[in-house]
């Protein structure tokens, strides 16, 4: 890790942070003890009032790095929004509410109302006439109570951008800025993402003053245990059977798909339940209420595959999936950091297969293999049939 341009290599605790009782019971109530590198690092300035700007891969604990600090500066005895955190996809924001509500475990009268499209409008109104002291929104439905004057934010100390740089992507930024604008006596602004773009850097500079550079590099010891795979085939058509001969050799009980397409996601679904596989899919034309009752029967183990598109997965917190299918190459390399990383989360081993069968797919998988320098091992059929290792993809 580096802050400020500095190599850092402790370790990190909880108990050497100065946390407060309740948040360390919180924290034992979950069993954690020792902090990741993004949390060990991005806490203490946080806690300080400081504005941060972190860049850590998928997976490695930024939740807790801005949440463990703003819920501890919560006043719970105010009715004034005192914390704000924005993301860019509903499943990520009612993620983080779901985690600062087991950091609030023993924190009482902390109040925390998520707000996001999808939802009924009045439901959220309601909610937030009790007062919540933490709002995590998506910044177009927080905009819609802005408008509405349900919500006000002038009380607001510590701002927070979760996935920045997908939040810019997808065309917030001028809700964004907004926000940020309606809120100028903010203590602190935290930016966290994967990738640290323009538009992120843009962000820092208009509303950030000195702010400290947190990075934690994949190659580090938190860098996931993933074993990832490239498997070349001879046409589409054996995609499908591959996909069930590796879930069922391999017995992997909770397997993600990832598509590149709406259409493809549907179709892999289908012909997977088909097979007597208990598989559903999950992308943006499908109606928030189902999705999130396949998100709840996945975690539940009611369903063995997910089929998602790269959007709707985005900000899943599935800590325990043991095998990720790349169904699709996906178009972007970014893309496929974030997929392979649904696995090997929380220090446990995970498996990432994906599959090429033209020569488009061939050339986008060998620059993905270049420009990320993962350890990619290919593998082909051999003339009985059977799986063999041909070398590793950066060799």
């Amino acid at each position: 890790m580096e802050i400020d341009g500095v190599v850092v290599q402790d370790t990190y605790f909880y108990k050497d942070m100065n946390l407060s009782e309740a948040i360390m019971k919180a924290l034992d109530k979950k069993g954690f003890t020792q902090a990741t590198a993004i949390q060990g690092g991005a806490i203490p300035y946080f806690m300080q009032g400081r504005d941060v700007v972190a860049k850590a891969p998928t997976g490695t604990g930024k939740t807790y790095a801005f949440g463990i600090p703003m819920v501890e500066h919560v006043d719970p005895q105010s009715d004034q929004v005192q914390g704000l955190i924005l993301a860019p996809t509903r499943e990520l924001a009612v993620q983080i509410r779901d985690e600062l509500r087991d950091l609030c475990a023993f924190r009482e009268g902390v109040r925390i109302v998520c707000l996001y499209g999808g939802q009924p409008i009045d439901k959220q109104i309601t909610q937030l006439k009790n007062r919540p002291q933490i709002v995590v929104a998506t910044p177009g439905r927080l905009m819609d109570h802005m408008k509405r004057r349900t919500v006000r934010l002038d009380g607001v100390q510590t701002v927070v951008l979760d996935e920045a740089d997908r939040m810019l992507d997808m065309g917030f930024i001028q809700d964004v800025t907004r926000i940020l604008d309606k809120i100028p006596h903010r203590k602190n602004l935290g930016l966290f993402s994967a990738t640290i773009s323009r538009e992120v850097m843009d962000i820092s500079w208009v509303y950030q003053r000195d702010p400290v550079e947190i990075t934690v590099r994949p190659v580090e010891e938190n860098r996931p245990d993933i074993q990832q795979y490239r498997i070349d085939l001879e046409g589409r058509e054996q995609k499908l059977e591959t996909l069930i001969a590796l879930l069922e050799g391999g017995e992997y009980e909770r397997a993600i798909a990832f598509c590149n397409t709406k259409n493809m996601t549907d179709r892999l679904a289908g012909l997977l339940s088909m097979r007597g596989i208990s598989c559903k899919a999950i992308h943006g034309d499908i109606q928030q209420r189902v999705r999130e009752k396949t998100l709840q029967q996945f975690k539940a183990g009611q369903l063995r595959v997910l089929v998602a598109t790269d959007v709707a997965a985005r900000g899943l917190d599935i800590d325990d999936v043991d095998v990720v299918f790349n169904y699709d190459v996906p178009d972007e390399q970014e893309n496929y950091v974030h997929r392979v990383g649904r696995t090997g989360r929380a220090k446990r081993h995970g498996v990432a297969y994906t599959l090429v069968a033209s020569v488009t797919e061939a050339v986008r998988m060998r620059d993905i293999a270049r420009n990320t320098r993962m350890d990619i091992q290919l593998l082909k059929y051999d003339k009985d049939g059977c799986l063999m290792l041909v070398d590793s993809e950066n060799s």
